[in-house]
């Protein structure tokens, strides 16, 4: 069974750092594209970041350039999501998600729908407040 499970959300305060997990089981992660997204109450699910399996390269939103960084480690079956200097604007449920293939777009990599029939995990919650 294939199954990705995210952790390392939280309460943390603006200014902050967090570092997000999406742990993989069942399948090898590596062979996947895999991106970030969050989704705050009442807002469409949006796409933060992607790490293209073909070769490794990763893709960000606007929104979060120069903030964010994901990465990958094969040998835990893992890929990162760290984020820092937090703003209260990033309060949302982070997604991965994970499908087999290569896009070698930023759009499509970053695209929710380009996941519609990849794997995804139950979310992290992210709180960001004084």
């Amino acid at each position: 069974q294939l199954q990705l499970v995210e952790s390392g959300g939280g309460l943390v305060q603006p200014g902050g750092s967090l570092r997000l997990s999406c742990a993989a089981s069942g399948f090898t992660l590596e062979d996947y594209t895999v991106a970030w997204f969050r989704q705050a109450p009442g807002k469409e699910r949006e796409g933060l970041s992607c790490i293209d399996s073909s070769d490794g390269s990763t893709y960000y939103a606007d929104s979060v350039k120069g903030r964010f960084t994901i990465s990958r480690d094969n040998a835990k079956n893992t890929v990162y999501l760290q984020i820092n200097s937090l703003k209260p604007e990033d309060t949302a449920v982070y997604y991965c998600a994970a499908v087999r293939g290569t896009f070698l777009s930023r759009r499509l990599c970053m695209s929710p729908r380009s996941f519609f029939a990849g794997s995804w995990g139950q979310g992290t919650q992210v709180t960001v407040s004084s």
